[in-house]
Parts: structure tokens; sequence; C-alpha cells
């Protein structure tokens, strides 16, 4: 399925049940059936960058106030190597969808909504999608920055964010500094939606209304930047091994005129903060919706580098220009201000339902909805 930006392979549990197969041979699994070890991923269905190299495990839930729950896979795509610690929301978006379309929630005969938690962080979320007559949609006419492609309309919502204040901020810091070299790098680095850090524009130029495009040599300096990162906000200890999904880092800068990669003018005046987010080890073509929560609660930590760069938004949203465009976001807020939930509006489309061959570790057939 198409959620958003990304294309997500949707496993049900059924079929592979990740507390059934060892960790190893389920990683096995999905690199194979990904085509992960080439970087065109020519031998499976993997698209050869980290959007359209992903995959949940989805399973109806036994717990009353959820409906399902789903194990998220970031499949690498040079090595055969899967990421389990991270969320994402595009992803879910499609499990929403999913979840109607397989019949594993009752369909409303208005608008249904969805309740999901990550079993990778916990996290829960709810979706809404109009069911007019109790009618599950198949296509749609919602577009979201990033694609041409159009989907059914989804408002994915990340609740409980001030549930537990402390864990917002894991070093306790609204700014936090990262020495590489003779360089400082100021950054706000949170944990919600998923552990993001956060780093000022400033430190990467000489302008400080410099843009904020991730080239070559920024990136390598971001990929540095997040290990120092995950260190501090305990995500690892030194000497364990270099993980590329969290934290999510990025560069964020006061709102400036800029194009888009589809060559739209966007002004100043048309977003609060501008932010260019890396995806594993590359440049990320818009954000990814966990790390547009995180922007969210960075922006509203007083005193944080995201919060000094955010011009003065509407109440109850917040305008994130990344290179695809301009995404809005609906916040709400408890009445200490403190951010309390985002909703992201999407578009989906289920693309397929197949079958997948898979060469490794031995030939097994598997049933998957995509």
């Amino acid at each position: 399925m198409r959620g958003g930006t990304s294309k997500c392979w949707l496993f049900n549990a059924v079929d592979i049940d990740p507390y059934i197969d060892d960790a190893g041979g389920l990683d096995a699994i999905l690199t194979a059936a990904f085509g992960s070890g080439d970087p065109r991923q020519l031998d499976g269905v993997g698209g050869g960058t980290s959007t359209t190299s992903k995959a949940a495990i989805v399973r109806r839930s036994a717990r009353p106030d959820i409906d399902v729950e789903y194990l998220f896979a970031q499949v690498a795509i040079d090595n055969r190597s899967v990421e389990w610690g991270s969320n994402c929301g595009n992803c879910a978006t499609a499990i929403g969808l999913f979840a109607l379309q397989t019949g594993l929630v009752p369909i409303d005969p208005a608008v249904t909504t969805v309740r999901m938690r990550n079993e990778n962080t916990g996290a829960v979320l709810t979706a809404e999608i109009l069911t007019p007559g109790g009618r599950v949609p198949a296509e749609g006419d919602a577009a979201v920055p990033g694609t041409t492609a159009l989907g059914v309309p989804v408002a994915l919502t990340f609740g409980g964010l001030a549930a537990d204040r402390t864990s917002v901020l894991p070093t306790g810091n609204a700014t936090d500094v990262v020495s590489l070299g003779s360089r400082a790098f100021h950054a706000t680095m949170v944990t919600a939606g998923a552990p993001a850090a956060l780093f000022d524009v400033a430190d990467f130029t000489s302008n400080a209304r410099g843009d904020t495009a991730i080239d070559a040599d920024r990136l390598d300096t971001l990929v540095a930047l997040r290990r120092e990162a995950a260190l501090r906000m305990g995500l690892c200890h030194p000497g364990d091994p270099i993980t590329h999904a969290i934290p999510k880092v990025g560069i964020v800068g006061s709102p400036v005129d800029y194009r888009t990669t589809s060559g739209r003018a966007v002004t100043a005046d048309e977003y609060d903060i501008a932010v260019r987010m890396v995806s594993m080890m590359a440049p990320h073509p818009a954000i990814g919706l966990t790390s547009a929560v995180a922007v969210a609660a960075a922006a509203s930590i007083v005193g944080g580098v995201v919060a000094r760069r955010s011009a003065v938004g509407g109440p109850g949203s917040l305008r994130i220009g990344t290179a695809a465009g301009v995404i809005g976001i609906d916040t709400s807020s408890t009445d200490d201000g403190i951010l309390e939930s985002v909703t992201l509006h999407r578009a989906v489309r289920r693309i397929a339902t197949a079958d997948l061959f898979v060469a490794v570790p031995a030939p097994v057939l598997l049933s998957v909805a995509s």
C-alpha cells in the first residue's frame, strides 16, 4: 500500500508471526523479499529508497482499547539487515485503511476510527476514514506534497504526547550543543512520534538564514551527529552497533522563499518552520510523519532551536516547509500549553494483493497485501 509518500508492504501476522519466527529468520525473510543486498533491490519488491523499503506485520489486537497492533520494519537496501527500533506514520496511515479492507475492524456507517498500537515504540495512533453507508473506500481524490498520486483521505492522530512530559526531552535540555572536531552544533532533542535531533541551520552555514537543503557534506555531518545524539538520548551505549534509523536527524531554519523539488515557488509567509530530514542514509524527499510530530513537539519547547526558528503560526496548527512542499498539521495542547496530540492528513491507496516467492532462506510462499 502507498501511505502518503511511503510504500509499505503489509503482512498479516497469520502468515508471518514475529513472535514465532526468531529475529534472524524474520530479518532473512524480509530482506530476501525486498531484494536487499543490491542497491536496486532488483530481486525483490523494494524500490531502492528508504521510503519504498518498508514493511509492517499487522494483527488484530486482544486489548479492548486497541483494534490492531503492528510491528514496523525499515528494511535496509545495500545490506541484508532490518531496523526494528522505530515507527512510520505513513505506513500507519496505510494500516488504517488496510484494517478496513481486510475486515480487521467493524465498519461504521459514517466515519470509522481505527485504534492502532505500534509494537516497536508503544505509540498509540488513531486513523479516521470516511465510510459513508458502511462502504469501505478503494479510491480517493486526496493529495499530499511529495507525490502527484491521489488516494483515500485519512486523518492520522498521534495522541498521548503530554502523558509523560519528562520523556519528551530525554536530555533534560531545551538546547544541546554537540561538538564535532572544532565545530559546535545546536540541537533540540525530543522523543515524540519518534526520537529526533533537530539541528540549527546556522551551524551549517555562515548565513544564519541559509537554506536547509541537505547536500553530501551536510549528510555526512548529520550521520555523525546522529551517533552523538543517540548516545546523549540514551538510545545506545558506546560500542553498540551503529543504527541509521533512530534518532531521526534533520536541519531546521526560519522560513525563507524557496522552490520545491517539483519547481513550485513557496514564499516565506506560507509556512512556519523549514525542515529537511535524513531518512536512513539519504535526504528525505518530504518528511516522515513521526518526524513531523517530533518537530511539532520541539516547536513547543521554549528556548529550543525549533521554537526560536519558528514563525508565529495560527493556534492549533503548524506549517512545515519541506523539499516537497508545505505540510500542514493540526495540534492540540493542554490548558498549560503542553502539546497533547498531532493530526496529519494523508492519502492512501492499495496497490496490490500479492504472493511473494522468497528465495532465502528457503523457497516459501507468503500471502501479503500491499
